[in-house]
């Protein structure tokens, strides 16, 4: 079976018994549009969020149904709101808890004991981190469930898969090393950019030229990392020649470990900051 009917397939529980997406900003509308561009019918969904705009009508054009009140029953609910509002937007959603319907949050920084001290005992809750290449179908959603919600799992990674890569995690604990690697990450490879193209402005390239080249050089380094089976540090000494200029360059990145020491206390400040936001 193919990867879009394998997604296609993992999706049948919600599209018979029903999806509600709470929050629909940009993670939230980028999984929506992961899960129509997979088969997910319109009419399976039920979107609940107060600042839907124009788009309420792109949505009740495509059969899904848009309004602050969700159905009755439904087969998984999606936590896609701000970890600010959240405390104000569960309760509409809160109704819908129990044994048959997995509640699975994005919203960051908000551990399952805060899901489970408020839904109905027994709640499957499945917490997801993914990153914004969601946006593009490229995105990577770390998973934990709680007890009851490691049974539907593999759905959770179904409604995750629509947007990119799943993997699971094998404690809660570890959500904060992987929001400052996955979920932050992205702004450091921004960054990244910028600080590439700084660099060639530096050595005489105009500003647009070295943004475009820097552009394209992390995208499509990217992607062969992406597609290639070898390791990054194979790539990266293929495209060494001894004594050349990429060595050159790397003597100084990878001196005394720049580099590496410096991302390794980036990530542990994003990791500190996550813990302290998680309580």
């Amino acid at each position: 079976m193919s990867e879009p009917a394998k997604l296609a397939a993992g999706l049948e529980p919600v599209a018979a018994g029903g999806l509600v997406l709470l929050g629909c900003g940009k993670m939230g509308g980028a999984m929506l549009d992961g899960w129509f561009a997979a088969g997910l019918p319109g009419a399976a969904v039920h979107v609940v969020d107060p600042a839907l705009g124009e788009r309420a009508a792109a949505l009740t054009a495509r059969g899904a149904r848009c309004g602050l009140k969700p159905p009755d029953s439904a087969a998984a609910v999606v936590v896609a709101v701000k970890p600010q509002l959240l405390a104000e937007a569960l309760p509409a959603v809160a109704p819908l808890a129990g044994p048959r319907t997995l509640f699975m949050s994005i919203a960051a920084g908000a551990p399952l004991s805060y899901f489970e001290a408020r839904l109905a005992a027994g709640t499957p809750i499945v917490r997801a981190m993914p990153n914004t290449p969601a946006a593009v179908g490229r995105g990577v959603t770390a998973l934990f469930a709680n007890a009851p919600g490691k049974a539907l799992t593999p759905l959770a990674e179904a409604l995750a898969g629509a947007v990119g890569e799943t993997v699971r995690l094998e404690s809660e604990a570890q959500m904060d090393a992987v929001t400052a690697v996955s979920g932050s990450g992205p702004a450091y490879v921004f960054h990244m950019i910028e600080a590439l193209a700084a660099a060639g402005v530096a050595e005489g390239l105009p500003e647009e030229l070295a943004m475009r080249l820097a552009r394209a050089t992390v995208t499509g380094a990217g992607e062969l990392a992406h597609g290639s089976p070898l390791p990054a540090s194979a790539l990266r000494e293929a495209v060494t020649s001894p004594a050349g200029t990429t060595a050159a360059g790397l003597s100084v990145l990878m001196g005394d470990g720049a580099l590496i020491d410096l991302m390794r206390r980036t990530v542990a400040a994003a990791a500190a900051r996550s813990r302290e936001l998680g309580g």
